[in-house]
């Protein structure tokens, strides 16, 4: 593996524990797609440093949980935010 896919790994990695960032907020901060994020947590993190990419996976798995609050709580307040002019 080349040494800046490294770095990246666990940059995001130390990015999602730290923020508690989700997959989309890692992928925009660091320019790159989700899968791209996904990947270098489960199978470059896993390879490089166990024990951090177990501490990411378990922040994912908690903002995995809860996503269907998020989704909720944006669509409320898009709806929130409209005028009968919108309609």
């Amino acid at each position: 593996m080349r040494d800046y896919i490294e770095q990246r790994a666990l940059e995001i990695g130390n990015y999602i524990i730290e923020a508690g960032a989700t997959v989309r907020q890692a992928a925009k901060k660091f320019g790159i797609s989700k899968s791209t994020v996904h990947k270098d947590l489960t199978d470059r993190l896993m390879e490089i440093d166990s024990m951090l990419a177990g501490q990411a996976r378990a922040v994912l798995d908690v903002n995995k949980s809860e996503r269907h609050i998020r989704g909720g709580l944006a669509t409320r307040e898009k709806y929130r935010n409209r005028t009968d002019t919108n309609l």
